[in-house]
């Protein structure tokens, strides 16, 4: 805002998934300032967005998740890298690699290499990352190129604050329009002939206007030390890890303070020949922190160097580990191996101890467990209605047998954990369909596929749908339709009922089903198409029973139809806690089993995998295995009694209602209930 920015667009996902909803929410603030947001439907459209730029002096920021996002955003990237822009164009990602990752390990920068885009990737300081979205901006006008910055997890988590300025209205917004009609210039087209000139335009002018920008303005920090004979060249987010490593080294302290000089890239792409060269020639050793592999900074620092005849040692994956999160740790054990090869005799006894002491503590924890710590994947939210229907498919396979999966992105992905185990490939947001399409035909029977309502709209529609359609496949497909894009942060999708939990209090979402999926695959030929209320664990498998033996071919596709349980919660409780400061009666529904009667077998915990399942001690001596138990975060889906129902286990389930603030009527019922429980109770 800062900085005048005209369009954002984007598609949410981890770490940035508020970034955009944030700019959603705060719409009518900016229509003041005539800033135009738009919720795009993909990477692709929202990459397409920059296009505004191209020929018009406006600047436009967009963002999605990491490497997957920029996988979907590729064709319409390459094709804006390539005509150049003349308005600044900023692309903010989630940078998600490493330890808490959530996709494949793979990083963006190969991208801004393919492309010749400007890639940002500044310190967690927040006014460092404020300086580079402002920065970044004007680095994409100076060079014509769109300016890529990447935010990685550990710097969306950083706090602290930043002096803020004024915001800026844009000159061109939709408060005030262009008048007349747009000049037409075919060199800013991404087609022949003019790609041969861009090409020329990107390396003749566009990334030696960027470095010469990066340089004058000073964009990369260079933090002094006292050890000018040894230095580190660190990618920018990884600065305060670096920093933390050398601390425990006793080589710099908590307030950016280092003995050893380093240079900070905020900017790693394009490298500044000088900056490097500057850095190095007096050094007799470098080590370059690079997370992530190919190692391309290395890789070019190594020519700049060779190539400017400086014999400097450049140290870095030799030292460090090729692949995996640099955290501190792993920086640390780089810097040991670094100065015991090129530090002339550094003391560093205090950050030997330091890693002696991580290992000292792993094998204490082994040796005290007596094994591995065990894995504690992530799990469907309690009351998750998408959890019924792997329950439902586990019965159903006990019929049909076991199909081939082709699971998706999204929640739904957590089946492929125990207890479900379920799911062959995951290829992409909404791909599932289309993965599945050279496994069906050399299948004896038919393959199944699992997607929700984000990824159906995302890509599965077009990829999925209309190709099998138009092969006349003959397989399955689930739909999970809870109304939003839950896997990214609920966003509301195209299908969102009108009817919404951020609309009104509605309570059976079934009830009032939004039919624009139902709809649109009717529309694309699909025939065999069946919704069906997650909950009602009976119907499903009966439905996927009857999808997998029907003689009917073709496409046969089950909307999984059941509310995301988190919008659920959170629409019902400010209602919930209204009515009980109000003094209102409120009925709660709990679930619970009977201690008696269950056998301790835990069929409903291998069938249901509820985390609100648990086992306890049965306070029967005559009872060696623990008893099913269903604890206080509960929210009353009534999943385990259905699934009790549906498979056919032991009647030890049952149904509870709470009640709050009762009425007369309520006291009287309990009053008498309790005397015809006590009169039949033993003595």
């Amino acid at each position: 805002m800062q900085s005048g920015v005209a369009y954002v667009g984007g598609y949410q996902g981890a770490p940035v998934s508020h970034l955009l909803d944030v700019m959603v929410q705060a719409r009518d603030y900016l229509d003041q300032l005539g800033v135009h947001v738009e919720a795009c439907t993909n990477e692709a459209s929202a990459a397409a967005m920059l296009g505004a730029s191209i020929n018009y002096p406006v600047r436009g920021a967009v963002t999605w998740k990491s490497i997957v996002g920029t996988n979907v955003a590729a064709d319409a990237l390459s094709n804006l890298a390539s005509a150049g822009v003349v308005g600044g164009a900023m692309i903010i990602l989630g940078e998600d690699y490493g330890e808490g990752a959530s996709v494949i390990q793979e990083r963006s920068h190969a991208m801004a290499l393919k492309s010749s885009m400007c890639l940002l990737d500044p310190r967690p300081n927040l006014p460092t990352i404020v300086r580079m979205v402002e920065e970044g901006f004007a680095l994409s006008e100076a060079s014509n190129t769109p300016v890529m910055m990447e935010l990685r997890i550990r710097a969306c988590h950083v706090q602290g604050s930043f002096e803020a300025k004024s915001n800026k209205a844009p000159a061109i917004s939709t408060l005030h329009r262009l008048e007349g009609p747009p000049t037409f210039y075919y060199d800013r087209l991404a087609h022949p002939p003019a790609t041969f000139r861009q090409e020329k335009l990107k390396f003749d002018v566009r990334i030696p206007a960027a470095r010469k920008f990066i340089s004058e303005r000073r964009l990369n920090e260079t933090l002094p030390g006292e050890l000018t004979h040894l230095g580190i060249i660190v990618q920018g987010g990884l600065a305060n890890n670096l920093l933390r490593a050398l601390e425990q080294f006793g080589l710099a302290d908590a307030f950016d303070a280092s003995r050893m000089p380093i240079l900070v890239l905020n900017a790693v792409y394009p490298l500044v020949p000088d900056e490097i060269t500057g850095f190095c020639t007096t050094k007799s050793a470098v080590l370059v922190v690079e997370e992530g592999q190919p190692e391309f900074i290395e890789q070019e620092i190594s020519t700049l160097l060779r190539r400017a005849d400086v014999q400097t040692k450049l140290r870095g994956k030799d030292c460090i580990t090729m692949a995996g999160e640099y955290n501190a740790e792993a920086i640390g054990r780089g810097l040991a191996l670094f100065i015991a090869q090129d530090g002339s005799g550094l003391d560093i006894k205090v950050g030997l101890a330091w890693i002696a002491g991580m290992d000292n503590l792993r094998q204490r924890a082994n040796t005290a467990l007596g094994a591995p710590i065990p894995p504690r994947p992530p799990t469907f939210c309690v009351g998750c209605p998408e959890r019924p229907v792997f329950a439902a498919l586990k019965l159903a396979e006990r019929d049909v047998g076991k199909p081939h999966t082709a699971a998706d992105i999204g929640c739904h992905a957590l089946a492929t954990f125990e207890p479900f185990s379920s799911g062959n490939s995951i290829l992409g947001y909404g791909m599932s369909l289309a993965s599945a399409a050279g496994v069906a035909p050399i299948q004896s029977g038919r393959t199944l596929s699992i997607m929700g309502d984000g990824g159906f709209w995302h890509n599965g529609l077009l990829s999925g749908v209309s190709s099998t359609v138009l092969n006349k496949g003959d397989s399955v497909l689930i739909v999970m339709k809870n109304g939003y894009s839950s896997a990214t942060g609920t966003q509301e999708l195209i299908s969102t009922p009108i009817e919404s939990a951020r609309v009104t209090a509605r309570e059976n979402s079934a009830a009032h089903a939004d039919q624009t999926i139902e709809n649109t695959l009717r529309g694309v030929g699909v025939k065999w198409l069946r919704t069906v209320h997650t909950y009602r664990v009976g119907d499903m498998a009966k439905t996927l029973r009857e999808a997998f033996t029907t003689t009917e071919s073709g496409l046969k596709v089950i909307i999984a139809e059941g509310e995301c349980q988190l919008e659920r919660q959170r629409r019902i409780r400010p209602i919930l806690s209204k009515l009980l400061s109000s003094g209102d009666r409120v009925v709660r529904t709990r679930f619970g089993v009977d201690e008696d009667v269950c056998s301790g077998d835990r069929s409903c915990i291998r069938l249901s995998g509820c985390p609100s399942l648990t086992v306890k001690d049965s306070g029967d001596l005559l009872k060696v295995d623990p008893v099913v138990h269903v604890n206080n975060s509960c929210v009353g889906c009534g999943l385990c009694g259905e699934v009790a129902h549906a498979a056919i286990l032991c009647p030890s389930f049952f149904r509870a209602e709470i009640v709050q603030n009762p009425n007369w009527w309520d006291r009287l019922k309990w009053r008498l209930r309790s005397k015809v429980i006590g009169w039949m109770q033993p003595a």
